[in-house]
């Protein structure tokens, strides 16, 4: 590029001179280029070679016979003619705007995949999709309600939160505080501390503003609390986090059912593990683990506490580990301090075989499409819970599952739905026949009147079971007897 541009120079010198004429008529140039700029505009690229001495000489023939711009100043026979040469510039290729069609956390995941040189468990997969700190599904956003992707029962109906308010209260008298009349609520909100489990930033400041929750100066900190019932708030990533040394009530309401969890699909060399690996197309595939893997150890657990005709029936199996493990800590928890734990979700009172599912703005989607837009969740293996439990320790007692219609309707919903339905509007009193019978019904609702574009209520009643894990001390709770 330098050769070129004082070839170029040389070429401007006779014609700037007035065409070779001893009477010179001079021209006033450019103002000069700024060092800066002139370094930019000379310097070779460094992804393309300058041009060899014989291509620069080839372009400088070729100037010659160009025609060339003039430019002159009314002097007859003065002219100033400028050739430029633009053969051996650099063109880069367009920069393309427009957004790439793999989201962050597809990258990601297909990152491990290639990093590892193989697949990843479909509990990996489940764990980087809902929980990922970046990008999870239940990280930066709200996903409940009819404005969300699903809804659960605390959205249908306030009837659910105040059985489990019921029954949460009458654990509590059962732990040895006692009360008559209405003081027992009183006694019992002036006893509570909230503990909050929850990974979401989002979810947390919902939670936050839900339990109208204001900071107090205390000393040289600060604690928050609930202007509901005057209890102090805290937030926790885990159940390990949660202050231990006093009776505990912990409520696990579709909760377990978010847990990651190991498939098993039984081939001809045995039980082989499910895992998500890439396909030649660059979309996410399932294909079964050509190795064991060291999941294999918690099927085996599971497997031996199933019967040898419950195991011949099924052909896939899923497993959950982190489910086991967090059965294990809240029994030892509730052996050492006291109270109980009752745990609502739909599933199974027995292995569960293949469950896994995705759910995108209350619609059934692929479970590998799209990752972090959809929730993914399985059924609850309710026996797994009992067996994790009760080896865990000998001071607790497991009691259930019972259907979520046997337990709301023994802690006294009916009632309180024909209390609620003495003193509501028309309006009000579809919706609490509507999310009674989403509650406790079992299927679709017998008595729907409403639009035929709008699908009836359908109960759940019998898809959700209730378990509970008390400490022996305080007998069996309430609906359980």
């Amino acid at each position: 590029m330098l050769r070129g541009s004082a070839a170029l120079l040389r070429r401007l010198a006779p014609r700037i001179s007035g065409g070779g004429c001893g009477n010179t008529t001079h021209r006033r140039l450019l103002p000069p280029i700024a060092p800066f700029l002139r370094a930019r505009f000379l310097s070779a690229p460094t992804t393309s070679s300058p041009p060899s001495s014989s291509s620069a000489a080839c372009h400088e023939e070729d100037a010659e016979d160009r025609d060339l711009p003039e430019i002159s100043n009314g002097d007859a026979g003065a002219r100033l003619s400028i050739s430029v040469d633009r053969s051996g510039l650099y063109n880069p290729t367009e920069h393309s705007h427009e957004p790439s069609s793999e989201s962050e956390l597809v990258k990601h995941i297909k990152s491990i995949i290639k990093f590892r040189s193989g697949p990843i468990s479909i509990a990996e997969y489940m764990e980087e999709v809902l929980t990922n700190p970046q990008s999870g599904f239940y990280i930066n956003r709200d996903v409940f309600g009819e404005s969300g992707d699903f809804i659960t029962s605390p959205e249908v109906s306030q009837m659910f939160g105040e059985m489990i308010g019921v029954w949460a209260m009458c654990l509590w008298e059962q732990m040895g505080k006692p009360a008559k009349g209405s003081a027992k609520f009183a006694n019992f909100t002036k006893a509570l501390s909230i503990n909050l489990v929850e990974c979401s930033p989002t979810l947390q400041k919902i939670q936050y503003n839900t339990l109208k929750c204001e900071d107090e100066h205390v000393g040289d900190g600060k604690r928050t609390v609930s202007k509901i019932c005057g209890a102090p708030v805290c937030w926790h990533a885990s159940l390990e986090q949660v202050p231990s040394g006093s009776p505990t009530i912990i409520i696990a309401h579709e909760f377990y059912d978010a847990l990651p969890i190991h498939q098993f699909q039984k081939a001809s060399r045995g039980w082989c593990e499910k895992m998500v690996d890439i396909a030649e197309d660059s979309l996410f595939r399932f294909v079964l683990s050509p190795h064991p893997t060291a999941s294999l150890i918690y099927l085996a657990k599971r497997c031996g506490w199933a019967s040898s005709e419950e195991l011949e029936k099924i052909e896939h199996i899923e497993v959950c580990p982190k489910a086991m493990e967090l059965t294990e800590q809240i029994a030892d928890r509730i052996s050492s301090d006291g109270g109980g734990a009752l745990i609502i979700d739909y599933g199974k009172n027995g292995i569960v075989s293949d469950s896994l599912q995705a759910i995108r703005k209350h619609k059934f989607v692929d479970i590998l499409d799209d990752p972090g837009s959809a929730d993914l969740s399985a059924y609850v293996d309710f026996a797994s819970i009992k067996r994790s439990a009760e080896e865990a320790s000998d001071d607790i007692s497991v009691h259930g599952p019972m259907t979520q219609s046997q337990f709301l309707g023994s802690l006294g919903i009916n009632f309180r739905v024909e209390a609620l339905l003495q003193n509501c509007t028309e309006e009000q009193a579809e919706s609490l026949r509507t999310g009674y019978w989403r509650l406790v019904g079992d299927g679709e609702a017998p008595f729907w009147e409403g639009p035929e574009d709008q699908a009836a209520p359908v109960g759940m009643g019998t898809r959700y079971l209730a378990m509970a894990i008390v400490n022996k001390k305080q007998g069996t709770p309430i609906p359980f007897e």
